[in-house]
């Protein structure tokens, strides 16, 4: 594996940090920004829809520069971001560095999928994008809790300062590590890859995309207040669940990535499964301390195990498209983000328990296993029309 792929994981480390260390600091920054905590967390939700227009945007308007001029131009923009939005008091103006913060932070995503996978050979895709997803496995699990220790003991400027310092670390790593000039080949053109975009299959891809990160994160948005709530844990072993399940998802996507190209229909049915009969298990045996905590680790490991299959799958059904396909599967990956967490609030503040949150996550992830069902039928049903006309041939 390059360099450069490792590089370009430790830039998605420093960025993802910033996009998970707010869970940790929202009451601080509602207390210095003087709005309310809900206000606060309203940030939570400008990175969202940042990251969720940016990809798509941010890949079509930079398609024909060289991927090492994008890269470093967005890392660019991201550290001035949280600059102004560590030396601002103002809390307009820190939502508006959230929003620009996670617009290029998407097109970051994309643009680094597309160059990891053209990097390594067709065979060492997924573990390619193992290791760039690892980033923000890691960041789950390293950057989630240092950001929250630097803002409660120095105070939640400093974490901007420290993720801005990472991500400019990171930057001159993609200085002296991705090749310069464009990729070789004939210059990219934004109509050739928009025409690449029309497969059926690939959007039914970024249907699986939405739908098993939507189960995911039905149950994880709400995993610290269902350990405090149901399970009875004390809330200072939070971090410490938090933290396993992160574990858990780091080593879910390691065993995906090397997995994940050989045999991704299989590694998909598996993750999915895996987090469907988790989240039915989580659901039912919440109340119990050790099974809960034990579930939550699963919970991560399948979650997480999936992602290399759906990062990797875009690349061979958009061959002509490889920066825009990525860059609508990170869209893809947002929408879960956002539907997941929104269909599990809807089911507490309905009453029905902290639990059904789990049951949403086994639901929506039955969806997704109907879209790989269907992808992998395509996929059998196009591999022998195939080879029908090559034996003709």
């Amino acid at each position: 594996m390059p360099l450069a792929v490792y590089i370009l994981g430790l830039a998605i480390f420093a960025q993802g940090t910033s996009e998970l260390m707010l869970a940790g600091l929202l009451p601080e920054m509602a207390a210095d920004l003087h709005v309310s905590v809900p206000g606060a967390g309203l940030l939570i939700s400008a990175f969202a829809l940042g990251m969720l227009v940016g990809a798509p945007v941010l890949a079509v308007a930079t398609l024909r520069w060289p991927r090492r001029t994008a890269l470093l131009t967005f890392m660019v923009v991201f550290v001035l971001s949280h600059i102004v939005g560590a030396l601002t008091s103002s809390y307009g103006v820190v939502f508006a560095t959230r929003v620009v913060g996670a617009f290029v932070y998407a097109g970051f995503w994309a643009v680094a999928a597309s160059t990891a996978v053209g990097l390594v050979p067709a065979n060492a895709r997924g573990k390619a994008m193992s290791v760039l997803a690892g980033g923000l496995t890691v960041a789950t699990i390293i950057g989630l809790s240092l950001g929250t220790v630097i803002g409660q003991h120095l105070g939640w400027r400093a974490s901007f300062w420290a993720v801005a310092a990472l991500s400019a670390l990171a930057g001159l790593g993609v200085l002296a590590t991705i090749p310069g000039g464009r990729p070789s080949g004939a210059a990219p053109r934004v109509s050739d890859e928009l025409r690449s975009m029309g497969s059926p299959r690939l959007w039914l891809s970024y249907g699986t995309t939405a739908l098993t990160t939507g189960a995911l994160l039905a149950s994880f948005s709400y995993l610290s207040v269902l350990l405090v709530g149901t399970t009875g844990l004390a809330p200072a072993w939070v971090p410490a669940v938090l933290a396993l399940y992160g574990v858990g998802s780091l080593i879910g996507i390691t065993i995906g990535g090397r997995i994940a190209d050989a045999r991704p229909f299989p590694t998909l049915y598996v993750g999915v499964t895996g987090l469907v009969v988790t989240s039915v298990a989580l659901a039912l045996g919440a109340s119990a301390t050790v099974p809960a905590i034990a579930l939550i680790f699963l919970l991560g490991a399948f979650g997480f195990g999936t992602n290399p299959a759906l990062n990797t799958r875009v690349f061979s059904l958009a061959k002509d498209a490889p920066t825009l396909a990525a860059a609508v599967n990170v869209s893809s990956f947002n929408v879960g983000i956002t539907v997941g967490p929104w269909l599990g609030g809807l089911a507490i503040e309905a009453g029905l328990g902290y639990p059904s949150v789990a049951w949403i996550g086994a639901a929506i992830g039955v969806l997704s296993l109907a879209t790989v069902a269907l992808s992998a039928a395509l996929h059998r049903s196009t591999a022998a029309e195939t080879s029908e006309v090559l034996s003709r041939v």
